[in-house]
């Protein structure tokens, strides 16, 4: 990857910094880039939320030292690009097609039983075409959950119960994380098997919700922060003309983050706010009511910067873009995440001026 010089360290952020992950397999190389422009930075994490592959980058950041998280990405990366063969210089078709047939050793590898019978009553951690174990053992080499639960930084999993069908974030403010969370919110179905946590089955939080931002403004009690939403599926392009640019497009609609939910979450703070200047108005004796006291809580002043970073195409991707774990789309993906953060930092949009009722500034990069 090609670096450039580092930028300044920048101080005094209008808040705590706050790192969202998305889920998106192979395309998670972009977040390594995301993550060493903000190390190079001084822009340090003060709370890490990820979904996915986004989940296990972001406990690898949160389960190391500051000093040692890029080298620890690294690591974990470099064991992705060896496929089964050993080879590492495949074309991108050969190379996706070893990965289906044969997994990626640090990650999964294949469960024989299920694509001999798909019908057979397994139970619901051994119902998937891949098995997860290399990727526990992974973990475990890159990640010290003794610091990862230390809250330095905080660190929060997204994963969705495979029977309720309900979402649950797994918090180190409030909850012990193990390897069993991080794999619970990357078991996406039916490739990867259900994690029971708690005697409860979950699966990738993904199919839920790919961008959990929410996590963060729902928060109790509510901080303002600069946030760096980082989103690895782009459904901005052109129109699908073949069945397999309509098979690309689905995933990125799928799994991209929502318009319409951000702008959800906007109403919802904008509505916080509200309530907050009109709690100002009141008179004190008004004010002073313990009933009174109890709906202003409702209120909120935090502002929250979104920073939204948004992997752009590398090359002629496809629908398979997902597993390609070649050392160049690895190396890509990385030095796009890289770049685009950097062109972000240097615009310092946290200082922008917010609008006192909105709460909410997006950011975006400039075409």
């Amino acid at each position: 990857m090609n670096r450039t010089p580092a930028l300044d360290s920048t101080s005094g952020l209008p808040g705590q910094i706050v790192l969202v992950l998305q889920g998106g397999g192979a395309l998670g190389a972009y977040q390594l880039g995301v993550y060493q422009a903000m190390h190079e930075a001084g822009l340090e994490p003060d709370w890490v939320i990820g979904t996915s592959i986004g989940a296990i980058n972001g406990a690898i950041i949160a389960g190391n030292r500051p000093e040692d998280r890029l080298e620890r990405l690294r690591q974990f990366w470099e064991r992705m690009e060896r496929n089964a063969l050993g080879v590492t210089s495949l074309p991108r078709a050969v190379a996706n097609a070893v990965t289906v047939g044969q997994g990626v050793p640090a990650f999964f590898e294949p469960n024989p039983a299920a694509w001999w019978n798909p019908d057979a009553h397994v139970g619901i951690e051994h119902a998937a075409y891949y098995q997860t174990t290399p990727l526990r053992a992974t973990l475990e080499a890159l990640i010290d959950y003794d610091y990862l639960n230390n809250q330095q930084p905080r660190f929060t999993v997204g994963a969705v119960n495979a029977r309720t069908g309900a979402m649950r974030y797994f918090d180190s403010s409030r909850d012990v994380l193990t390897a069993d969370h991080v794999m619970a919110s990357g078991a996406l179905p039916p490739a990867f098997p259900a994690v029971r946590i708690d005697g409860e089955p979950y699966w990738d939080g993904g199919i839920y919700s790919n961008t959990p931002i929410e996590a963060v403004l729902d928060d109790e009690p509510r901080r303002s922060s600069v946030i760096f939403s980082v989103q690895v599926w782009n459904p901005d392009g052109t129109e699908p003309q073949s069945i397999l640019d309509v098979l690309d497009k689905q995933k990125e609609i799928q799994y991209a983050s929502r318009s319409s939910h951000i702008e959800q979450q906007r109403k919802l703070h904008r509505l916080r706010h509200v309530i907050r200047e009109l709690g100002l108005l009141l008179p004190p004796d008004v004010a002073a009511l313990p009933e009174v006291r109890d709906l202003s809580c409702w209120g909120c002043g935090t502002t929250m910067h979104v920073l939204s970073l948004v992997a752009p195409r590398i090359g002629n991707e496809d629908h398979t873009k997902d597993i390609d774990f070649s050392a160049s789309g690895i190396s890509a993906r990385w030095q796009a995440g890289y770049d685009e953060t950097r062109r972000m930092i240097a615009l310092k949009p946290w200082e922008a001026e917010v609008d006192p009722i909105e709460g909410i500034a997006l950011h975006t990069l400039p075409d």
